[in-house]
């Protein structure tokens, strides 16, 4: 079927709509003061028209009785603004970006550096690759803009990828992308994403942390020599809970937190207790003989 002619006049005069009328009016005067300001395309809209210069101008300052008007208003876009083409290449750089860290965000913590022995050979994922986007090694020191994520409107490729790689791809992974809340996602996002918030530690911070780490693990190693085959709801693997809880309790009580009710699974419960709760370990080992869990003078009923 032709296309009628009357549908090929619309579709060449659609743009020329009441609600763009302004802005048009605008352009056109534009047109008349600065020709090469305007692209091929509108020059030749413009120049078939052959109206009157001043009226072109008299029409864009709006009626004799608004607000004074000495002199025509500065061009919407200056002189040397972007072509399509460079716009389009804009746009496509601010994707393939955005596109990129929320690869990171969903998929980083599949190459994060969890085996500091490098027993395995980690492999980079394909989603995580900038190619993969369009980027390549020319491209990763030109200025993208990147709509505020990491609290920044333009960077270049290579620091983002840095801030992604620190933030996901470190010793710590971080998953959360399944969370379906978007509060609860852009509250975790404020806290672990940005130039400023990497993870730190003071020497003695981290002294803290590996004994809190030993005696997990020591633990572990002394209940599966000593109580071979005993029911000992073993830690094997999540020893960094430990260390975690204790600050999370140290931290709460500096922010005014008075009580703490902890519910847990049975992996790890008496590590917890011994290594958290402070329970003296003779107490649990009084346990793993048969023994009481309750002081024999405190008549309480044993559940």
């Amino acid at each position: 079927m032709t296309r009628h002619e009357l549908n090929e006049v619309f579709a060449r005069t659609s743009f020329l709509d009441g609600a763009n009328a302004t802005y048009l009016a605008e352009l056109y005067a534009r047109y008349e003061t600065d020709p090469g300001s305007l692209d091929p395309e509108w020059q030749s809209f413009f120049a078939s028209l052959g109206d009157e210069t001043a009226e072109i101008l008299a029409d864009a300052r709006g009626p004799s009785w608004g607000a004074n008007k000495s002199t025509f208003p500065a061009p919407i876009t200056p002189r040397g603004s972007l072509t399509q083409k460079q716009a389009l290449d804009a746009a496509r750089d601010t994707l393939g970006a955005r596109m990129l860290i929320r690869a990171y965000r969903t998929r980083g913590h599949l190459v994060a550096q969890l085996d500091p022995l490098e027993l395995t050979t980690r492999r980079e994922h394909p989603e995580l690759k900038p190619s993969t986007y369009g980027f390549t090694e020319a491209d990763y020191d030109r200025p993208i803009y990147i709509g505020g994520a990491f609290g920044l409107e333009f960077a270049t490729l290579r620091e983002v990828l840095e801030i992604l790689k620190r933030t996901y791809c470190g010793p710590i992974g971080v998953e959360y992308m399944y969370i379906s809340d978007p509060e609860q996602r852009a509250w975790i996002q404020a806290r672990i994403e940005g130039m400023d918030k990497e993870v730190r530690f003071t020497p003695q911070g981290k002294r803290a942390i590996l004994t809190k780490l030993i005696e997990a693990e020591g633990s572990e190693r002394f209940l599966n020599v000593k109580y071979t085959g005993t029911k000992r709801f073993g830690l094997d693997g999540g020893e960094s809970m430990v260390p975690a809880l204790e600050q999370i309790i140290k931290r709460g009580g500096q922010l005014g937190v008075r009580e703490i009710v902890i519910g847990m699974p049975h992996r790890g419960r008496l590590n917890v207790l011994a290594n958290v709760m402070a329970k003296p370990y003779r107490a649990i080992f009084n346990e793993f003989r048969g023994g009481s869990a309750q002081p024999d003078d405190v008549e309480a009923p044993v559940t």
